[in-house]
């Protein structure tokens, strides 16, 4: 393959070389039929084209009428640029693909919850299936900041504040979305690289060993060959990661060993500081290590002009396109028959995706406070509910950032006919799910804010700078009606309040004015306690939202995050007690408004601002662990340490509960967190079972980062077994013996866990 890529390089003309880094839109090729406008091709991509950004969700269509424009587009390419290369078409898969009719799945904030790697690949195949016989090739997804600051508008789309959960499941995300083959699967892209949301202020230690963990996962186990450096800058340095060589030559490329393509966030080269012209950034950009300037290559198509100018340094601009040819090859795009997308009709949003996304969802909800009103099951069931507020009955209580219907509402300012495909509500599901001898009152009660709570920011895509795009609030398009409300509350026998975010209230650059419950929400809730009936506070979001001492006066409450297409029916079946909760949470949930990193493994010892603690959830039975086992000595060059211990449903109901598997040191000379998460294990129970877990750990997880290297010391250790990273049930001492053992790089990342 490199000799190929050297000589298609060598034959090349330099404006050929230079479209390989440049994208732009599909839509600007088409004219309003759908048909190809070759004579614009002839004069906007004579040379061809490296890229086409975001192409599924530019426009609501078919998935048909997408694989047709990219047919005419890829044909085009091959039959009439001088050397025939495809362009590599790209789309947003955080939760699904970002398209039209295509399944929305949980937010990754809630799917972290559920502690389950294999359905989060399950997700990402189907999605890849789908994507592919549309003609996308690569994937700008998943997002794998490790999100530690519990105000940060996109923590959303992390999986929370461990480097460990964020590496497992990134990883499994990569697993299903290229399925082995990038030339059957869809390209997945690390980002935002390095440290975005918070970690990039981190120290050396914290950012090699923990930060940096789901990117080099993703990279090294995985074999993810596309990475997006963030929009901000690393700690004490003067310009942005776009143009930072330290993380993108001397981390990526010398460090980990990444030989894949390197790709800028939307519009971030344009942002780099200190420069005035777009030639100059270009520059920066390229010699620091970046390759492909997204959306439009506005500042790449001055590469020439710097090469002439010697701004650019010619082995730069060589291996940037080197990588994206790569690439190319890689997804086979270069092979004498590609496969570009599929000739067979295409179906979005299959049961077996609809399936997939409930059960995540149902394992993404998290149950924090219950005074025994749940479930809602038939021996103790209320006969009238009465549901409310804001999120009752919207699709917007369902649909994170980087969904469809979010990126249209948001960025294109789109307010009609976006419910493709259908988003099961709250109303709705607990509508669909009900006992026959319950009844079913709703009323809005308040909307989600009275005011535009938007505290605007300039960060992030330059697009979203636009006054009218960020100052706006949702219509729900119903009336909230308080003292209607109040009165049907009266009558209830339990009131369900579903609270929280919108699409406009957390998001990309969508910072507000705190973190408790928007606009006059609280205050309605504590006027729906005041009715003297039980109130079950239901939490829609893409974060923790400070309750306070709200969560003591309700009956009970559950983050349901943003559940997805199904989260209506998720949510209903966890409140009937249909499905037993057992998601745990992947974030230390606040009790007072933070904006500084907050982290379990800071210290031993649970911080006073966290009111519900990393690997906290409740369920509707108890479990019971024992004989934990575990060989009380290795070597540090040891391949494994082994361990076991039991897992006893003690209670009347059948549910799963997620193991945790901590590390801490034994003196404060050691050179590891006070607790770090190194496993887990979901395990399914049915009422008096026991199971087994065993787990191996590698000598590798007791080590830490220093100069370059991974060390791992001789010393004693505490393993710990929790079902929270505050409730630990089991510990046990181990001791490595041996000589220190220093390696350039880690083999061995996660626990290999078998139950039984």
């Amino acid at each position: 393959m490199e000799k190929q890529i050297d000589e298609l390089y060598n034959s090349m003309s330099q404006e050929e070389r230079i479209a390989q880094l440049r994208s732009m839109y599909m839509d600007d090729l088409f004219d309003d039929e759908g048909q190809l406008d070759t004579t614009k091709c002839r004069e906007l991509i004579p040379n061809g084209i490296g890229h086409f950004s975001q192409y599924a969700s530019q426009k609501p269509r078919e998935p048909e009428d997408l694989r047709n424009r990219v047919a005419q587009l890829q044909t085009w390419l091959i039959e009439k640029t001088p050397h025939g290369i495809p362009a590599l078409f790209h789309e947003e898969v955080l939760s699904g693909i970002n398209t039209r009719g295509a399944t929305i799945y949980p937010q990754q904030i809630g799917q972290a919850c559920s502690f389950n790697p294999e359905l989060a690949e399950l997700k990402t195949q189907q999605t890849a299936t789908a994507m592919r016989k549309m003609g996308g090739v690569l994937s700008l997804s998943p997002m794998v900041d490790v999100c530690r600051t519990p105000s940060f508008n996109r923590l959303e789309e992390s999986y929370g504040e461990d480097g460990y959960l964020s590496a497992i499941m990134g990883t499994a995300f990569v697993k299903g979305l290229q399925q082995g083959d990038l030339k059957k699967g869809v390209g997945a892209c690390s980002k935002h690289y390095l440290g975005y949301g918070g970690g990039g202020d981190a120290s050396e230690k914290e950012l090699m060993e923990e930060i940096l963990l789901p990117h080099e996962t993703m990279i090294r186990l995985a074999g993810s060959k596309a990475v997006m450096p963030g929009y901000h800058a690393m700690k004490d340095c003067p310009i942005t990661c776009v143009a930072d060589s330290f993380v993108l030559q001397d981390i990526l490329r010398n460090y980990l060993g990444f030989d894949g393509m390197v790709v800028s966030d939307y519009t971030a080269i344009d942002q780099i500081p200190g420069l005035e012209s777009p030639m100059e950034k270009a520059a920066a950009a390229i010699n620091a290590g970046n390759d492909v300037d997204f959306p439009h290559g506005d500042n790449y198509k001055f590469l020439q002009e710097g090469l002439d100018q010697g701004l650019v340094k010619p082995e730069a601009f060589e291996r940037a396109v080197k990588d994206v040819l790569r690439y190319k090859f890689r997804a086979g795009l270069m092979d004498e028959a590609p496969y570009l997308y599929s000739q067979e009709p295409i179906v979005l949003d299959t049961p077996e995706e609809r399936q997939t996304a409930y059960d995540i969802a149902t394992q993404s909800i998290v149950l924090l406070r219950n005074d025994g009103i749940l479930p809602l099951d038939e021996g103790k069931s209320p006969e009238k509910v009465f549901i409310t507020g804001p999120n009752a009955n919207t699709m917007w209580a369902m649909c994170g950032d980087y969904s469809f219907p979010a990126m249209s509402y948001f960025w294109k300012k789109v307010t009609e006919d976006l419910d493709h495909p259908h988003v099961i509500t709250m109303l709705e599901g607990m509508k669909d799910r009900k006992p026959s001898h319950m009844s079913i009152s709703y009323s809005r009660g308040c909307d989600w804010t009275d005011t535009i709570e938007t505290d605007f920011k300039k960060g992030g895509d330059i697009r979203a700078w636009e006054y009218d795009i960020l100052h706006r609030k949702v219509d729900a398009g119903e009336k909230a009606d308080k003292q209607e409300a109040l009165r049907m509350a009266k009558e209830a026998d339990v009131i369900i309040a579903c609270m929280g975010e919108n699409v406009m209230l957390c998001g990309e650059n969508r910072d507000r004015q705190g973190l408790r419950l928007p606009g006059q929400q609280e205050q309605y809730v504590n006027e729906l306690l005041q009715t003297g009936k039980p109130v079950v506070l239901v939490i829609f979001g893409g974060r923790a939202q400070v309750i306070g001492d709200l969560a003591n006066r309700c009956s009970a409450v559950i983050q349901a995050w943003y559940p997805g297409e199904e989260g209506g029916h998720a949510v209903a079946d966890i409140l009937y007690g249909n499905v037993a909760p057992s998601a745990k949470l992947s974030i230390s949930y606040p009790n007072t408004e933070v904006y500084e990193p907050l982290c379990y493994n800071y210290s031993d010892e649970q911080d006073p601002r966290v009111q519900w603690p990393f690997g906290f959830g409740m369920t509707y039975t108890t479990f019971e662990y024992s004989n934990l086992k575990i060989a009380q000595e290795a070597t540090t060059k040891d391949e494994s340490i082994s361990l076991t211990f039991e897992i006893k449903n003690t209670g009347e109901m059948a549910a799963d509960e997620i193991a945790q598997i901590y590390l801490s040191p034994t003196s404060k000379e050691q050179h590891i967190r006070p607790i770090q998460l190194q496993g887990f294990a979901r395990v399914s129970l049915k009422p008096g079972e026991s199971k087994t877990v065993t787990a191996k750990l590698n000598a590798e997880q007791f080590g830490y980062y220093d100069q370059r290297q991974w060390h791992i010391d001789p010393g004693t250790f505490v393993v710990k077994i929790g079902a929270s990273s505050a409730d630990i049930r089991l510990k046990e001492q181990v001791s490595l013996k041996g000589e220190p053992v220093q390696k350039a790089l880690r083999e061995y990342y996660f626990s290999n866990i078998i139950i039984n």
